[in-house]
């Protein structure tokens, strides 16, 4: 199991991937096999290729990410707060907690996404 530092190491790569708009780099954090639920309740993408193709159309859409606060891990799990910026007909914010659970090897086997239309908000240009 990947220690503390470890998976907080990732969440930071993860967010320095959509700074970068870097979709090879986000999609290299997984697990072959890994699933991504982007929100809950949405049809999950499975595999390292389908889910770099979700992470090459969220970016082609310019976001950014922002850490709210420290992550937070237990177990093989990091769980971390965070504002996604976008440009959705003018800019917006999200406001985001993802999950992350860990392989042996330290790569995400699964990432889950926990927000709604609720949590958009437009923003000042």
């Amino acid at each position: 199991m990947p220690s503390h530092e470890e998976m907080v190491r990732a969440v930071e790569r993860y967010v320095e991937a959509f700074d970068k708009g870097d979709a090879a780099m986000a999609s290299g954090l997984y697990a072959d096999d890994a699933t991504v639920e982007d929100p809950i309740g949405t049809p999950i993408h499975q595999g390292r290729d389908a889910i770099h193709a979700f992470y090459t159309m969220s970016m082609q859409a310019g976001a950014k990410l922002r850490l709210d606060g420290p992550v937070r891990t237990g177990g093989d799990y990091a769980a971390f707060a965070f504002t996604v910026l976008v440009d959705f007909g003018g800019p917006k914010e999200i406001e985001v907690i993802d999950t992350f659970k860990f392989d042996a090897e330290g790569k995400v086997t699964e990432m889950r996404a926990y927000w709604s239309p609720a949590n958009m908000r437009a923003v000042e240009a």
